[in-house]
């Protein structure tokens, strides 16, 4: 599984470790990566994502996941999420026909 956030699109960086004699050595910076099941209000169901915790903030700041998921670019999102976002979408659509 790869080390991708689903919802951020937060990946590895890569980077060095400096030493006190300034010797770099080649080093990755894993994300903080959590298994989370959030709920849709719209969907009136829960998703389980991998992400990582700043997703997870944005996600209470955003007031839900349903919000989130329509302010994201599609481009950060993954192939589940994006599905997720076009189901609320077609739902909100309906709702408001």
């Amino acid at each position: 599984m790869a080390r991708v956030c689903e919802l951020t699109g937060k990946r590895v960086m890569t980077g060095n470790n400096v030493s006190h004699a300034h010797n770099k050595t080649r080093r990755r910076f894993l994300p903080n990566l959590t298994k989370a099941t959030l709920i849709s209000d719209c969907l009136g169901r829960s998703i389980s994502f991998r992400i990582s915790t700043h997703a997870l903030r944005s996600v209470e700041h955003n007031d839900g996941l349903d919000n989130f998921l329509l302010k994201a670019r599609d481009g950060d999102l993954s192939a589940a999420a994006l599905k997720i976002k076009k189901e609320i979408k077609k739902k909100k659509a309906a709702a408001a026909a």
